[in-house]
């Protein structure tokens, strides 16, 4: 019975640290995002940000509302609404608030958060499952 006890408070104990790696992962991310959204609104422009698509885990994307992609690990100069429409539809609700949205990109479930810049440029950056 002892065994038992501590055997189901390891998998206990290791549920709780899985759930509380991935707020802090979802904290890292839209905290990645609004910082870029403060700095396009205060003037820098999106190209200063390609390094930000080098991010691991957690890339980031700069998009026109309209799909041309900016900022991406492979997509830069693409249209998201071409290569993807069902990807672009739920990246194009971003808010200027900020909000996640999920889609599947290459056969992953993807949760991203997506918030409009001033100037209606989306940011986003996420992660899969």
């Amino acid at each position: 019975m002892k065994k038992i006890s501590i055997l189901f408070f390891v998998i206990v104990l290791g549920l709780c640290l899985v759930t509380g790696a991935s707020a802090v992962d979802k904290d890292a991310i839209k905290k990645q995002v609004d910082d870029i959204v403060a700095a396009i609104d205060g003037g820098k422009m999106a190209g200063e940000f390609k390094e930000a698509a080098q991010n691991k885990p957690h890339y980031v994307f700069i998009m026109e509302e309209g799909g041309n992609v900016l900022v991406h690990p492979a997509l830069v100069g693409q249209s998201l609404k071409e290569k993807a429409e069902p990807v672009y539809n739920e990246v194009k609700k971003a808010t200027a608030d900020g909000n996640w949205v999920d889609y599947v990109w290459k056969e992953k479930q993807k949760h991203t958060y997506v918030r409009k810049t001033k100037g209606g440029l989306i940011v986003g950056s996420g992660y899969s499952e």
